[in-house]
């Protein structure tokens, strides 16, 4: 995601963005939980009843950037929680190449556009043919005057005070938070869910605030040993399956965004496919493995990319790191439930991030701009290690 202003480094005559706003960012989200989770909730609760959400058979979620991999992150939990069908589809393809829905069937079909500027112009425009199409149309946008709020019939407003321009961490987990709020209000209006079980996971979702400060606070100081070793990689690819894919593709971005490092998010079983055969044998490999349906598979995955010399980064929870032989560990604390592993599967990507720009003389959104050292921060000589100690 780009930063308010649009593509670029902030407004024009604006002085380069420091990477070291990826780490004030990060501090930020255990309050935004704690602040937000209940008027976003209440904002859930009072979109329109014309939106008809009892009788909405399926949910598509669209999106570009952040938006679009937080709607990956949050299909699981429409799926299970509203016991809905949920389909992520980026921008483009909605808005160019989707067939448009039969005329007898928009009304049960809920359209979700999320974009934290609300000016996204194809989010816009999914909106606006979602809505022409005569089906439901919900907002989620950091901005209540905006083209996208405009275009939907109900908005859920996810304003964060004291924003600054950075590639998005705070708006990225406004946006899951809002989402998920989202599904259980759906799943509660169809009657999959009782209000005691509705309740229930709200609460959940605003307790995790703590276990966001945990792992934040942990994995500050290890992403900064592992920025200075992995730093002059060829590439760092990030590996999920479910929701952690859209997780792995934010990571992605957060690193590309700030650091200029080119990474890639990739589902689990397609690295097996393909990616594990790129070279050079000692590529940094982060696979994020919450407890879920494929944990399993994530360790076998794990043990893989081991077996092959990858420098293997487990994400994955405190308590059962032991279970990967890898490189190095990012431990994620709390108890989590898959549907909601996206808001705590993520937070070692912007500290990475920010310490790789730091190694590497980098600043945000810097492409095609000749590097140049802030004073006082010299440049990081390329360090091989092929173990990494546990910090």
């Amino acid at each position: 995601m780009t930063p308010a202003h649009g593509p670029g480094p902030g407004p024009a005559g604006a002085p380069p963005l420091e990477p070291e706003v990826m780490l004030r960012q990060m501090w930020c989200l255990a309050d935004d939980i704690r602040a937000h989770t209940a008027p976003f909730a209440e904002q859930v609760r009072a979109l329109p009843g014309s939106l008809g959400l009892a009788g909405i058979e399926s949910v598509v979620i669209v999106g570009n950037g952040d938006s679009d991999h937080a709607a990956r992150a949050v299909e699981m939990a429409f799926r299970s929680l509203a016991g809905v069908d949920c389909r992520p589809v980026s921008a483009l393809p909605f808005t160019h190449y989707r067939k448009s829905a039969a005329p007898s069937s928009p009304a049960r079909v809920l359209t979700l556009a999320i974009s934290a500027s609300g000016g996204s112009p194809l989010v816009v425009r999914a909106a606006e043919q979602a809505r022409a199409e005569g089906g439901a149309v919900v907002a989620l946008t950091g901005r209540a005057e905006s083209p996208l709020a405009r275009s939907a019939h109900g908005t859920v407003l996810l304003a964060l005070p004291g924003q600054e321009p950075s590639p998005g961490v705070r708006t990225y987990q406004a946006s899951l938070l809002g989402a998920l709020l989202l599904a259980i209000a759906l799943g509660q209006a169809r009657g999959h869910l009782d209000r005691a079980a509705a309740d229930m996971l709200r609460d959940e979702l605003g307790a995790l605030a703590d276990a966001v400060e945990a792992t934040v606070g942990e994995n500050t100081g290890r992403t900064r040993q592992i920025a200075d070793r992995i730093a002059h990689a060829p590439v760092l690819t990030l590996l999920g399956g479910g929701p952690s894919h859209g997780s792995a593709l934010y990571s992605a971005a957060k690193v590309i965004e700030t650091s200029a490092v080119f990474a890639v998010g990739q589902d689990l079983e397609e690295w097996c496919h393909v990616e594990r055969f790129a070279g050079p044998r000692d590529l940094p490999v982060f696979v994020l493995a919450p407890d879920g349906r494929c944990s399993g598979h994530a360790r076998r995955v794990a043990q893989r990319a081991t077996e092959l010399g990858r420098r293997l980064v487990a994400v994955a929870p405190a308590g059962r790191l032991d279970g990967f032989p890898a490189w190095a560990h990012l431990p994620v604390h709390g108890q989590v439930r898959e549907e909601f592993s996206p808001l705590l599967y993520h937070l070692f990507a912007a500290p990475l991030a920010c310490h790789l720009a730091q190694c590497l003389n980098r600043v945000p959104f810097a492409a095609g701009r000749a590097p140049q050292a802030p004073p006082g921060r010299p440049s990081a000589p390329a360090v091989s290690s092929p173990q990494l100690p546990r910090p």
